[in-house]
């Protein structure tokens, strides 16, 4: 098995050894570079080859955006996985319009951590979408009818993106699909739930516990 080679940036030295320990712990991955912040990490990644760049958000000086950016400059760069603490979908937005390949809550699991971090590598975009919990609670939707066909693995994921408030044009950058696929997708997704817009789709996707 070979081995993927991980640069690791969080400015507290608790987590960052905590996540360090967390992906060596995982087969086939390897943190070989670790920073406490944005700059510090690009000028080892000058020397040293790796297959992806785990940061956190929220750092002094470069933060995991601007290193997201900086790295976009180069073609050859490795994808990013941002991390957060933060329940924010503003966040994920931001990571998504910052070249971000990936975007995940810290309190992840290790397995779909190392899941994650491998469909990354793959070149499929990921992004673990902010909780729903409350949603329900906040805003009933007293529709609560099956949807008409049960939905694919892709429609689950885009039905997440959407209910993070993506766009169409940020759902097909975030799962490398044509724009006009997605809006196909948008369209069956409603069809299925028998909705008329995005928001009731979502609403009763969260009543029905599809997503």
């Amino acid at each position: 098995m070979m081995t993927t080679r991980i640069a690791l940036a969080d400015d507290q030295a608790l987590i960052r050894e905590g996540l360090k320990s967390v992906i060596n712990d995982l087969p086939g991955l390897e943190v070989v570079v670790e920073a406490a912040s944005g700059e510090p990490l690009l000028e080892a990644l000058a020397d040293t080859r790796v297959d992806l760049v785990v940061s956190d958000i929220r750092m002094p000086g470069v933060d995991g955006i601007a290193l997201c950016r900086r790295l976009n400059e180069d073609a050859d760069a490795p994808p990013v996985l941002l991390l957060t603490t933060f329940d924010d979908s503003q966040l994920m937005l931001a990571a998504v319009d910052a070249g971000a390949q990936g975007f995940a809550l810290k309190d992840i699991s290790p397995e779909d951590l190392g899941e994650l971090i491998a469909a990354i590598v793959r070149g499929e975009g990921r992004l673990q979408p902010v909780s729903t919990s409350g949603v329900a609670e906040r805003y009933p939707y007293r529709d609560d009818s099956p949807p008409v066909d049960t939905f694919s693995e892709r429609e689950i994921e885009i039905l997440r993106l959407i209910a993070g408030g993506y766009s169409n044009k940020e759902i097909a950058c975030s799962v490398h699909l044509a724009e006009g696929t997605v809006k196909n997708y948008v369209s069956d997704i409603l069809d299925k739930l028998n909705t008329r817009d995005r928001t009731r789709a979502v609403l009763k996707a969260i009543t029905l516990r599809i997503i």
